[in-house]
């Protein structure tokens, strides 16, 4: 069925706190979508960022990011006082340091978890107990992963002392009996983030909005995922990594991209039903009514670079699970709703991968100009497909523009049949068009594009760090914004 959304992240969303969150925009912006006739929010992964801020690199998959948990909410529900918020911290219209927002939060988010169980609502004290135990299966381990982080001063865990980093039964429940209080805040952080993810999810569904999620394909090196199940990843004895993520070289990239992710030990994870990645792909289909997964061609190959190399030159290719995964998935799961990004380095075996588990690809636009024929024009599209002018990893559609060649942009005169005077304001309206008219079923628009704004609103640029990630709206789009949207999603009957 033809659909339509907009892809904007919840830390973009406007607000007091430094950061967008979970609460009274977000609420709005589903109003938003609802009257523009959108039927999906497509956001990034919502775990919680670490260096770089990137939310590619969490500190869990499971866990939700206690940065975007509204405080209102909270002030609200009488677990902290509206007094106490800080908002020379707070009150910042771009992003605060990350870093200092986190900690200010910790702190605020630490005295809401006293008050809770201070007051001590039955029903609440259960729906805290039952979260912690549906959840279980992460949340013990990220809770204790968190708080000896803490008490390594934030250290990566490969710098722990060994008796933390090889994981020490009498090390780690000693740990646990004398920081009790602190794993307790840590598990009280994701009740109270996901308790307001679901409501917001509730409200948006109910306003038929779906939301459409985003799962990284990797783990970060710092995360509480490789610290408690090494076995799955391709590690040596002393649980440093042997083999790390990343791309070849090409034109754009001459060394190639060293990601330093590592890379999954496949034969192992196969060896248990794919049970962790099943509980994985599970979870996010609760989460999320459509879930995006990350670098699709992964799973038949990946690139594999030897973790003590600087650059990503002498890596080589090593065979993925393929189609059994695939296969493990649905039979455990049934047909859950996901969307391969298949974007990049493609073999023929990465295409007969993705017809085989028959998921939706992905086309991006600016892509598509290059003068050939391109599988990216939106004539070429196939119907069981996902299209985009332009994702998070992308300038937004003005910014690209203004760095096209005028051969290219010729040729995006010639295809949408504008004048070569056209304002840059028309050609991308005619490029938003386009994307609704694709044969696509679902037409994806960065909301950066919908504000037709320009490199200054980009939100990452690969390979790159620092700056990222940052862009936020000032303030609600409005009634153009919706006039657009609505306009060509009735006219293209998505």
């Amino acid at each position: 069925m033809r659909s339509s959304g907009v892809l904007l992240h919840i830390t973009s969303l406007p607000g007091r706190y430094g950061i967008g969150t979970m609460g009274r925009y977000a609420y709005d912006f589903v109003d938003f979508l609802k009257k523009s006739h959108q039927t999906y929010w497509q956001i990034l992964p919502i775990g919680p960022t670490g260096y770089g801020d990137s939310p590619y690199q969490c500190y869990s998959a499971f866990a939700g990011n206690p940065l975007l948990i509204d405080l209102d909410r909270l002030v609200t529900a009488g677990l902290i006082d509206g007094d106490d918020l800080d908002l020379r911290v707070l009150d910042r219209k771009k992003f605060a340091d990350l870093a200092q927002l986190f900690a200010y939060k910790k702190i605020v988010l630490a005295k809401a978890c006293h008050a809770f169980f201070e007051k001590d609502d039955p029903a609440l004290t259960a729906e805290y107990e039952s979260f912690c135990r549906e959840n279980s299966f992460w949340l013990d381990d990220y809770a204790l992963f968190m708080a000896v982080k803490g008490h390594f001063g934030q250290a990566m865990w490969t710098l722990w002392d060994d008796k933390f980093r090889l994981r020490d039964e009498d090390t780690l429940e000693e740990f646990s009996v004398s920081h009790s209080d602190e794993l307790r805040q840590w598990k009280f952080m994701q009740f109270v983030f996901f308790r307001q993810y679901t409501a917001l999810k509730r409200y948006a569904n109910r306003n038929g909005v779906k939301i459409y999620g985003d799962m990284p394909i990797y783990v970060s090196p710092d995360s509480a995922d490789i610290w408690a199940n090494p076995e799955m990843f391709m590690l040596n004895d002393d649980r440093r990594p042997t083999k790390v993520a990343g791309c070849p070289p090409d034109p754009f990239a001459p060394t190639g991209q060293l990601w330093g992710n590592p890379l999954y030990d496949w034969e192992q994870i196969e060896k248990t039903g794919f049970a962790w990645w099943i509980k994985r792909v599970e979870y996010s289909a609760r989460l999320f009514d459509l879930t995006r997964i990350d670098h699709f061609r992964g799973f038949e190959g990946f690139y594999a670079i030897p973790a003590e190399d600087e650059t990503a030159e002498n890596g080589e290719w090593l065979k993925g699970p393929g189609i059994k995964f695939f296969d493990a998935i649905k039979e455990k799961l049934g047909d859950v709703p996901l969307v391969a990004e298949d974007l990049g380095f493609l073999t023929e075996d990465v295409h007969k991968l993705l017809d085989a588990a028959g998921y939706p690809g992905m086309n991006v636009l600016e892509f598509a100009f290059g003068g050939d024929d391109s599988g990216y024009l939106p004539h070429n599209h196939r119907k069981n497909s996902v299209v985009y002018i332009g994702t998070h990893d992308n300038d937004t559609v003005l910014g690209w523009y203004r760095s096209c060649d005028e051969k290219t942009k010729n040729s995006i005169s010639k295809y949408l049949a504008l004048k070569k005077d056209s304002s840059e304001k028309k050609t991308v309206k005619a490029l938003i068009r386009a994307a609704f008219a694709s044969h696509a079923d679902l037409c994806v628009i960065q909301m950066q594009d919908v504000l037709f704004l320009g490199s200054e609103a980009r939100m990452n640029t690969p390979s790159t760090i620092g700056g990222n990630w940052h862009w936020r709206m000032d303030s609600m789009p409005g009634k153009e914004e919706r006039k657009l949207l609505k306009k060509f999603t009735e006219i293209y009957f998505r």
